[in-house]
């Protein structure tokens, strides 16, 4: 089965990944801190990062919409981009033992070699807590958080939910970053994420 007929098929499951408009969020208000190990065992707190901007995106490999984005390389040309500019990138899988995007720690790790991935770290959330706690519906589930621990944004990476041209789309985090790191508001704080279920 090729990507697009993977992506159509993904598509019908879109409604049902994404219902509903209302985060349990609010953007503006502190994000929820979280400890949680990466895949070489190191234990990262949000609180750790305070005083830098932080993206979080959840992640499962076996996601059509994350091949897709992770295929065109848009996804790294992000973390690649904002990582040079003193953003911290948490890639964070929840993804139950069993479920699709659940991995070993060694074979989270050489995923993110072979897709060329660069985030600050992969973080492995196999019980869902972090998950649950933001709320993340779909892989990608975005979250933007300033300095001083606030939630900027929530929601889709872009505004090109069937993936035809990731590179080309309006990028959410992105728009969010560059408004907030130059002392702007952020346009769009929120809109309906889409992609593949958290596997929980």
């Amino acid at each position: 089965m090729n990507l697009r007929t993977l992506l159509s098929t993904s598509l019908l499951l879109l409604a049902a990944a994404t219902a509903g408009t209302a985060a349990s969020l609010s953007t503006g208000e502190p994000a929820p801190n979280f400890t949680l190990p990466d895949t070489g065992g190191t234990e990262h707190s949000l609180e750790d990062f305070r005083g830098k901007y932080v993206v979080l995106e959840w992640l499962n490999h076996g996601c059509p919409f994350v091949r897709a984005h992770y295929g065109s390389g848009n996804m790294q040309a992000l973390q690649e981009r904002w990582t040079d500019e003193d953003v911290v990138w948490l890639s964070i899988v929840s993804s139950a033992p069993g479920k699709q995007g659940h991995h070993p720690p060694a074979e989270a790790d050489r995923l993110t070699e072979s897709k060329g991935a660069a985030p600050t770290a992969v973080l492995l959330d196999p019980e869902g807590r972090v998950g649950r706690a933001y709320a993340a519906r779909t892989t990608p589930h975005m979250f933007v958080i300033g300095p001083e621990g606030r939630l900027l944004y929530q929601g889709a990476i872009d505004d090109d939910p069937r993936v035809r041209e990731p590179g080309n789309a309006t990028n959410y985090v992105t728009a969010a970053l560059e408004a907030a790191r130059s002392g702007g508001s952020v346009a769009v704080e929120s809109t309906r994420p889409y992609g593949c279920s958290v596997k929980y």
